[in-house]
Order: C-alpha cells, then structure tokens, then sequence
C-alpha cells in the first residue's frame, strides 16, 4: 500500500469529494442520487486512493462560492501531483475516476444542465 501523509490525504478528500460537490450544487437537482451515483464511480479508484480517501472525513475550503471552486480545483491539480509522486501508474485512473463521478453525478437525475457540464469540464481541465 503507498503511504500518503495526513495533509496529502486531506487534499486527495478535498478533491474527490470537493468535485462531487461542485458538480452537484452547480445545478440543484436531487442531492440523494447525485451523491449515491458519486459515491458508487468511487470504485473506480484504485484500492489505495478508496483506502486514503475513505482514513477521514473530507474538508471542503472556507469562503465564498468562488472561494470553494477556487480551493476544489486547486486540490484536484495539487492531487495529481501528489499521485504522481508516489504511484504514477494511479495518475490517469484517479483522473478518469474524478472525471466519471463528476459525469455521474452531474446526470443522476436523468439529465445534464449547461452549468453541470461546464463544472465537469472545469473539473476535467484542473485534472490536467
């Protein structure tokens, strides 16, 4: 199993579950299906990142709307550099997983607005 510290942790909580949140207050829809298809796209990552992901609870950051975009984003670049640091073979499937749970969430309820496919496309461009 790869080591992260606690604060690499947070930041990979952050991302995971800040992207979820974004796509999913980017157009208020059903908050119980948006968050169970987000949850079930979690399995696409790799066995380490679930366990890192699932050590603790995740923190969103403080402020304003644009101060939580801003932060989510900002954790997502600083979770692939992270990634590649310690197992750069889990770098594309921690993308490709954020990226699937962002579309899952973003169409839990049947349909995609323009402001949920916008944040995914945000989301999917901070991935790198």
């Amino acid at each position: 199993m790869t080591a992260y510290t606690e604060a690499e942790g947070q930041t990979l909580r952050t991302a995971v579950f800040g992207a979820m949140v974004l796509v999913s207050t980017a157009d208020p829809g059903s908050v119980d299906e948006e968050s169970h298809a987000g949850i079930r796209a979690m399995t696409l990552l790799s066995d380490d990142l679930r366990a890192v992901i699932a050590a603790a609870p995740p923190a969103l950051p403080k402020g304003t709307t644009s101060d939580v975009e801003a932060g989510v984003l900002a954790a997502l670049r600083e979770s692939v550099a992270i990634i590649d640091a310690h197992e750069p073979r889990d770098v594309a499937i921690f993308r490709a997983a954020v990226t699937e749970m962002c579309r899952s969430v973003a169409g839990a309820d049947g349909e995609v607005a323009v402001t949920e496919k916008a944040m995914v496309t945000r989301v999917v461009e901070a991935l790198g």
